[in-house]
């Protein structure tokens, strides 16, 4: 087994459930993974350090610093958190060229091969020499981006930041952001037998899932991007009313909006109500104000990103329809791509897996990305 495989291997031995989906302590938090991947960083010549996020979590940072002053800049940010796991996913195994188990590919594969790539070239003659390289693995990813956004408010902008993510070691510039709202509807009780006495909550907001679902729908395709399409809007969840022979007072939706470059949760939340009202229908619309998650769109021909798109053959840069850390270093004035081994498709399933093969791949494209750094 490569040193790589075998790398990830232990590392999806390592439970890390972010603790937002999980009460257990034997299996939740990132600390273990830190501790384990701080051990082998000081062993093989990197500087470790950490980075307060909240309460004890912590970001791990491990730097290759040049012998000279570093002109450029390199960050590499894949996360350490993970969904929820059950006892058998915490066991990888291998079967007909794949790795199996929770994070194989999201992103305990992009840790594995970016880190196994930064210590073999810091062994090999081709070290840079005026390059600083910082491999970030961050917490929280998959809840908050607790992580990304205390290392983005801390750190000084880098030339450049590759986010480890599951793209087939494909090079993304761009990416959707995501909004989630709820919608409110407000009625007035009366008794089931006497509707006409009371305002249904539950049929107001019926009115309001039409209108998402269809007009609002319709609108957001008139607005395209040329690698992200449309942004789209899903109503996800519903709730309302207490008992059938009550009319219903109150009634709330959750609805996942994914956005495009240059919108604004603001802007969408002015744009939902105005569409509601000219139908009647008054709602409540809730946000959180305090954490926004953008979209991503990083200039294509910047040098790096060509170097690497190059090294890559890739003639065209390419979007992905989610979410992740990248927007979120890259509104601190970070230019960010995201790469990393494994298909998106395999993240949070039940039978979570990556390819040895594109592991390898990974690890050889981070390698010779960072070989050719000044």
């Amino acid at each position: 087994m490569s040193s790589v495989a075998g790398l990830l291997m232990d590392l999806i031995a390592i439970p890390s459930v972010n603790p937002a989906f999980c009460d257990d302590p034997s299996v939740h938090g990132e600390k273990r993974v830190a501790d384990y991947l701080a051990d082998l960083a000081r062993k093989k010549g990197l500087s470790v350090s950490h980075q307060p996020v909240r309460g004890s979590r912590r970001n791990l940072l491990l730097t290759y610093r040049p012998s000279g002053r570093p002109r450029y800049r390199l960050l590499l940010a894949p996360h350490m958190d993970t969904v929820v796991a059950s006892k058998q996913q915490l066991q990888p195994h291998c079967q007909l060229g794949r790795i199996h188990g929770r994070g194989a590919c999201d992103t305990k594969g992009s840790i594995a091969a970016m880190l196994d790539a930064l210590i073999a070239l810091i062994q090999s003659e081709n070290r840079p020499r005026q390059t600083e390289i910082q491999l970030a693995c961050l917490v929280d990813e998959e809840h908050g981006q607790l992580g990304s956004r205390a290392f983005a408010a801390r750190a000084k902008p880098f030339d450049l930041g590759i986010i480890g993510e599951p793209t087939s070691n494909k090079v993304v510039t761009a990416h959707k952001g995501v909004m989630w709202f709820e919608l409110c509807t407000r009625g007035k009780a009366a008794h089931g037998s006497r509707p006409s006495l009371g305002r249904n909550a539950i049929a107001l907001m019926a009115t309001a899932v039409h209108y998402l679902e269809g007009e609002y729908r319709s609108c957001l395709e008139d607005s395209k991007h040329p690698l992200l399409g449309v942004p789209t809007i899903n109503a996800g969840s519903i709730a309302g009313g207490q008992q059938p022979n009550i009319v219903p007072e109150h009634c709330s939706l959750w609805a996942d909006r994914r956005t495009l470059p240059g919108e604004t949760y603001r802007a969408i939340a002015k744009e939902v109500i105005k569409g509601l009202g000219a139908l009647g229908v008054r709602a409540q619309l809730n946000y959180r104000q305090d954490a926004e998650c953008p979209a991503l769109e990083t200039d294509p021909s910047h040098p790096w990103v060509q170097t690497l798109m190059r090294q890559r053959r890739q003639p065209l840069p390419i979007g992905v329809d989610y979410f992740c850390d990248a927007a979120v270093i890259a509104a601190a004035g970070t230019p960010c791509v995201v790469m990393g081994p494994g298909s998106i498709d395999q993240a949070h399933t039940a039978d979570e897996w990556i390819r040895i093969d594109s592991l390898e791949q990974g690890r050889q494209a981070f390698l010779q990305f960072m070989a050719q750094l000044p």
